[in-house]
C-alpha cells in the first residue's frame, strides 16, 4: 500500500471570524502536513502598503507551499487577503511554482452539509475553478477531527491536479479591499 506523502499547505481563512477552525484544522491535521500559512502577527504590523504585504506573504509562506487550502465560513468569499492568498497560489513563476487549491466548507457556513454549494458564497477565485466553471480545484465539507485522513487524500489531489489539470482562471481582477455587504448566513460582518 502507497503511502500518502505529507505536503507543505497553505492555509487561507477569515483571520477575525475562523481562527478557531485554523487551529483546530492544524491540530487535527498533526504531522499529516507541514502548516505554511500565515499566524497573526507574523507580518509586521505598522500596515505595509498592499503590494508589500502580498509580496511578503508570497515570497516567505506560499512559495514554500505545495497546496492551498481554503478554510470557507459564512463571510470568506469577501475577504481580500483570501482573495490575494489564492491568486498568489494559481500564479506560476520560475520562484513560485503554482500550488494545488481546494476549499473546505466550515460548520458554520450555510451549504456545509449539502451537495451542492451556492458560488456567490465562496471565494470568487475559488469558485471560478470548481465544479462547472473549472477542474483546478475541489471544495469538501468540513468533516471534523475523524476525517484528517481524508483531508490528507483531498490535499494530495489538489497537488496532482496542478500539473494534470488544465491550467486554473487567473483572469479575474484582484480585489481592492474587502466586499461589503451581507455574508453568507444574511449577517453584516
Amino acid at each position: 500500500m502507497t503511502q500518502t506523502p505529507r505536503h507543505n499547505v497553505f492555509i487561507t481563512y477569515h483571520h477575525g471570524q475562523d481562527q478557531r477552525y485554523k487551529n483546530q484544522f492544524v491540530q487535527m491535521m498533526g504531522d499529516r502536513i507541514v502548516d505554511k500559512s500565515v499566524d497573526i502577527g507574523d507580518i509586521e504590523s505598522d500596515n505595509p502598503p498592499t503590494e508589500r504585504t502580498l509580496q511578503i506573504i508570497r515570497e516567505r509562506y506560499i512559495a514554500s507551499a505545495s497546496v492551498t487550502v481554503v478554510l470557507i465560513g459564512r463571510c470568506t468569499w469577501r475577504r481580500k487577503y483570501v482573495d490575494w492568498e489564492i491568486g498568489a497560489s494559481l500564479r506560476h513563476t520560475l520562484t513560485n511554482p503554482r500550488c494545488g487549491l481546494l476549499g473546505i466548507l466550515l460548520p458554520d457556513h450555510p451549504n456545509h452539509g449539502s451537495d451542492e454549494y451556492e458560488h456567490h458564497l465562496i471565494p470568487p477565485r475559488l469558485s471560478d475553478n470548481c465544479g462547472d466553471n473549472g477542474t483546478f480545484a475541489c471544495i469538501y465539507d468540513w468533516p471534523g477531527p475523524e476525517g484528517a485522513d481524508n483531508i490528507k487524500k483531498w490535499i494530495h489531489r489538489a497537488f496532482l491536479r496542478r500539473r494534470n489539470q488544465p491550467d486554473p482562471d487567473i483572469s479575474r481582477h484582484p480585489f481592492g479591499r474587502n466586499w461589503r455587504g451581507r455574508c453568507a448566513d444574511g449577517w453584516p460582518n
